[in-house]
């Protein structure tokens, strides 16, 4: 079940030194085709890392055929030299491959703010090279791992064809997209216009529904790869429906390595006027640092929810609101409902209701308590 279960693709993960710990450090995924179609969802934040920049004029024509990818350093705010490692990685990707540089992608994650040490990347390269093999795919979902626990990979089979993922991240996530590397193989023969359709809606519904933390990563990158090796076509909707799939299984494989988390939670906005309003009120609530302090504390404190979803600009009515915790109905119509003492926190799964009593439309967003744990990862991160 990895990246490279796809036909036409081959993928490596090594140690190059990057990591203080010593671990896999490197990751190498290379499409042999037919196809070279690509697509990819790439940060919103306007301060991008270097990697993000050069991987945007890589994938302006929605092809590519090979990654690179690096933990152990962001490279972002590194200037002039940082932009200037990033082009060199590409062209000695390129190079050992028979490649040309505009055909490699970039993805670096780590600290921001400190050179790369490219004597020890580019070794690490040239051992990737020579790793390739159509069952290094593992290897690489390892690789790319900074304080994630533990590797993330996911599969999906259509008919004669499938898609397989791997990502990346523990903290940080928040909307467009996480602190995430994400790569996606599929060697289903698409164009690149539903490529890039079906990888925007997929990650729409999944990924930018994630909010763990509320803050945004420079080098976020989702990457879709299609080698067509398969050589079937599938029906456009069949293959959103897979690939939608295959990026929730990674969603939540990132929500359940949250930095620190002892809760996964999901709030669900229910009868919404519209999407966007489901989408808002969710988020809100997945924003409020009460909230979150009073799940891990086991303690459902529908008043931190209420009052969050009073800062949107969601249609209902105040006195109409109804909260469940896993399905308790704690506030009914604006009043208490239930006795809170029915509710238990003590699992780790948590599903918060909210009925705007609007309309017809839904959404879910996904978040974790905050924990002390958190606190500690975070405040010891750059040491």
């Amino acid at each position: 079940m990895t990246i490279t279960t796809a036909q036409g693709f081959r993928a490596a993960g090594v140690t190059a030194g990057l990591k203080a710990s010593g671990r896999p450090d490197v990751a190498l995924l290379v499409n042999e085709g037919p196809s070279d179609v690509a697509a990819a969802v790439l940060t919103s934040n306007r301060c991008k890392a270097n990697p993000v920049l050069w991987s945007e004029q890589v994938l302006a024509d929605h092809r590519a055929r090979a990654v690179v990818l690096n933990s152990g350093g962001a490279n972002c705010y590194t200037g002039p030299q940082g932009f200037q490692n990033t082009h060199a990685t590409a062209e000695l990707v390129a190079g050992t491959l028979g490649l040309g540089a505009i055909d490699v992608v970039v993805c670096s994650t780590g600290l921001i703010g400190e050179q790369l040490q490219q004597d020890k990347l580019t070794t690490g390269i040239e051992r990737a090279v020579a790793e390739l093999s159509a069952t290094g795919g593992s290897a690489a979902a390892e690789a790319i791992m900074t304080t994630d626990t533990r590797s993330k990979e996911s599969l999906r089979q259509g008919e004669g064809w499938c898609v397989g993922g791997m990502a990346k991240g523990a903290g940080m996530l928040a909307p467009a997209l996480a602190t995430m590397l994400v790569v996606i193989t599929t060697d289903a023969l698409v164009d690149a216009a539903t490529a890039d359709r079906a990888l925007r809606e997929a990650t729409r519904v999944t990924f930018d529904r994630l909010d763990s933390d509320g803050c945004m990563s420079t080098n976020d990158t989702v990457l879709l790869m299609c080698s067509g090796a398969s050589g079937v076509t599938p029906d456009a909707a069949e293959f959103g429906v897979v690939l939608t799939d295959v990026c929730h299984d990674l969603a939540q494989q990132l929500l359940a390595d949250a930095e620190g988390a002892e809760h996964d939670i999901a709030i669900e906005v229910v009868n919404a006027a519209s999407e966007d309003d489901a989408v808002e009120v969710g988020r809100a609530v997945a924003r409020s640092n009460l909230f979150k302090c009073a799940v891990f504390g086991r303690d459902p404190n529908w008043g931190r929810i209420l009052a969050s979803v009073g800062t949107t600009s969601a249609a209902f009515e105040p006195a109409e609101l109804d909260v469940a915790f896993n399905g308790v109905w704690v506030c009914r119509g604006g009043e208490p409902g239930e006795p809170r003492e029915k509710v238990d926190l003590g699992e780790r799964a948590v599903t918060v209701t909210v009925d705007l009593k609007a309309g017809a439309e839904s959404a879910t967003i996904w978040t974790n308590d905050l924990t002390h744990a958190y606190v500690h990862e975070n405040s010891a991160y750059s040491t």
